[in-house]
C-alpha cells in the first residue's frame, strides 16, 4: 500500500500572500482545514490550518469583537501564519512509513511532494484510518475469523493452505502479536458455509475466538465460536 493510492491528489494549494481570512474561507467552502502554500513555481513553502489561524486569534479574542476579529483576519497574510518547517512524504513511500512520520512527529497531516518538492497531493490520520479499514476487509463481504496460533514458522501458511483447500478466497490476511499470543486474522470468501469451515479450522487443533459475516448490505452476524 503507497501513499499515493489512498492521498488527496492535486489538493487546493495557496501563495503566501493571500489573507488568512480568504484561505479561511477556501477551507470552509470545501470542508477541509488545512492548505499546503507554494510559491510561483508550485513548490511546498508551507503549511496553514485552522488550528494556527485559532492558536493566534484566541490571545485576542477576548478583547475584539466579531467585526474585529474579520477585519483582522483580512489584513493578515498567510507567510504571517503558516509553518514552514513542514514535514512531507513522497508519493512512493509506503504507507506504514507516512503513517511513523506522523506519530513520530505529532503531526496529523503530510503533503505529498514529488522529486521536485512540488505539491501532488495531500494525506491525512483520517486517510491513513481508512486504508486501514479497506485493508482489514471492513464492512466488505466476508467472513472474519481470528484464530489463535503458534508463533512458529509456517502457522499462517498451513491455516491459508486450509482456506484454499476448501475453495474460499482470502480477502484479507493479517498476523497479530499480543499478550494472547500470535493471532491469525483471515477475512474469507467463497461457497462453504461457516460452520463447515469452522469445522475444518478447529478439526485442524485451530482456536477461534471470533468470527463476523458481513453481508453484502453491510449487516453483520457473529458466529459463535469454539
Amino acid at each position: 500500500m503507497y501513499v499515493k493510492d489512498h492521498m488527496t491528489r492535486n489538493p487546493k494549494t495557496i501563495t503566501k500572500d493571500m489573507k488568512v481570512s480568504t484561505a479561511l474561507d477556501i477551507m470552509q467552502k470545501n470542508d477541509f482545514h488545512r492548505l499546503p502554500v507554494v510559491d510561483d513555481s508550485g513548490k511546498l513553502i508551507g503549511l496553514i490550518t485552522e488550528g494556527l489561524v485559532a492558536e493566534s486569534t484566541n490571545s485576542n479574542a477576548t478583547m475584539l469583537d466579531i467585526y474585529e476579529l474579520n477585519y483582522l483576519l483580512s489584513r493578515t497574510l498567510v507567510k504571517d501564519l503558516m509553518i514552514t518547517n513542514v514535514k512531507t512524504i513522497h508519493p512512493d513511500v509506503l504507507l506504514e512509513e507516512a503513517a511513523a512520520k506522523m506519530l513520530e512527529n505529532r503531526v496529523s497531516v503530510l503533503p505529498v511532494t514529488d522529486d521536485r518538492d512540488q505539491v501532488v497531493g495531500i494525506i491525512t490520520e483520517k486517510d491513513i484510518f481508512q486504508a486501514f479499514l479497506d485493508l482489514m476487509g471492513y464492512r466488505h463481504q466476508g467472513t472474519r475469523f481470528v484464530l489463535e496460533c503458534k508463533d512458529v514458522p509456517g502457522e499462517f501458511a498451513d491455516a491459508a493452505r486450509l482456506f484454499a483447500d476448501a475453495d474460499a478466497n482470502l480477502e484479507s490476511c493479517a498476523v497479530y502479536h499480543t499478550d494472547r499470543g500470535a493471532e491469525i486474522v483471515i477475512k474469507a470468501t467463497g461457497e462453504i458455509p461457516v460452520e463447515e469451515m469452522t469445522d475444518i479450522l478447529v478439526k485442524h487443533g485451530y482456536k477461534i475466538t471470533n468470527i463476523i459475516q458481513t453481508n453484502n448490505d453491510g449487516t453483520t452476524r457473529h458466529y459463535p465460536t469454539k
